[in-house]
């Protein structure tokens, strides 16, 4: 479906947390319809506040909620162009069935989501649907209600396909680019790496600048990578760079002092102030975490090679019981707990 020449359809954002709003408020902002299919919290916020996007690069845009098409499920007469799947990890699989039952078969579903298997889940539970994987590079975090911001830099990747082709100038001038890439795997072990620093993050109570400038807590991401990455090699995956620098050199390059670190990194912490981990947006709501794709990756993929991977699986073990004990780690703590 064509809307005009420079807009290749219409878009379903499914799953209207952070990463749905940002993205999918990005291209309605230029005019791409878009609905939001979300939970009735996120919903009520955007009825009533709108849209408002805020980046690091000083872009601004927003959308007043009577321009915002919000539905608490998938309408059954939805026939979008592209589907922005964004829910949490958890979600995935009803999710992707709730859209197979609404959606004409080969409608494409982006799968914007964390970790390595969330595009896979999905099209199993959605068998009807062109389900592409995609990664997300940057943090966005919700500072108030229908405020989104994108607090680091980065540009979109996904497998290439030729559902996606027509999509590129679009993302374009909303300012999220998108990369194709004829493998995403190698990328998504890349950014998952990357994403071991979530839970540090979330467990230290930081903001995510603050955070990587306690060399302690550096500490523990380096380990978390270190031990990820004898994973990969056990299990023969080469993960993508998608740092300024490689993973290895990044290890080293995190467990500089920090005065070092600051010169070294200095392009790494271009990160606004406000910034944070999504994984400490669901520890401060009460959310379960998206640590079993993260951490949780790790051990299991360990597991089937059989090796063991003990600080990835405390790391793991500290987010399970954060409900129940709600305890911040001090980097000294943190370092201890998993056998730094």
């Amino acid at each position: 479906m064509t809307v005009n020449g420079d807009i290749p359809g219409e878009v379903l954002v499914m799953g209207a947390g952070s990463v749905g709003c940002f993205l999918g408020g990005s291209l309605a902002a230029t005019g791409i319809p878009v609905t939001f299919v979300g939970r009735p919290r996120v919903l009520g916020e955007l009825a009533q506040h709108g849209l408002l996007l805020t980046d690091l690069d000083a872009r601004r845009s927003s959308l007043p909620a009577a321009d915002l098409r919000l539905a608490g499920r998938v309408p059954a007469d939805a026939r979008p162009a592209l589907v922005l799947l964004t829910v949490k990890s958890g979600a995935t699989a009803d999710a992707a069935a709730e859209l197979a039952a609404a959606l004409p078969a080969g409608t494409p579903v982006l799968s914007l989501q964390n970790g390595v298997s969330n595009a896979a889940t999905a099209a199993r539970a959605a068998p009807t649907l062109r389900v592409l994987p995609a990664m997300v590079p940057y943090n966005i975090a919700q500072l108030a209600a229908g405020a989104f911001h994108r607090g680091t830099g980065g540009r979109l990747a996904a497998q290439d396909d030729a559902a996606l082709r027509p999509w590129l100038a679009a993302f374009e001038r909303a300012g999220i680019g998108i990369d194709l890439h004829p493998e995403l795997l190698p990328v998504q072990w890349g950014k998952l790496l990357i994403n071991l620093n979530n839970p540090v993050n979330a467990l230290s109570g930081l903001p995510l600048r603050d955070e990587l400038l306690q060399r302690g807590y550096r500490m523990c991401f380096a380990g978390l990578i270190e031990e990820a990455l004898g994973v990969l090699d056990k299990a023969g995956i080469v993960p993508a760079q998608v740092a300024a620098v490689p993973a290895r050199r990044l290890v080293q390059v995190l467990r500089l002092p920090t005065p070092l670190f600051r010169l070294v990194a200095a392009r790494m912490l271009r990160i606004d102030p406000q910034a944070r981990s999504s994984m400490a947006d669901d520890l401060a709501l009460g959310r379960r975490t998206e640590i079993d794709v993260l951490s949780g990756e790790v051990v299991r993929l360990a597991a089937a090679h059989g090796v063991r991977a003990p600080r990835n699986a405390k790391m793991q073990e500290l987010l399970d019981a954060w409900p129940q004990r709600k305890q911040r780690f001090t980097a000294r703590q943190l370092q201890e707990a998993i056998g730094l």
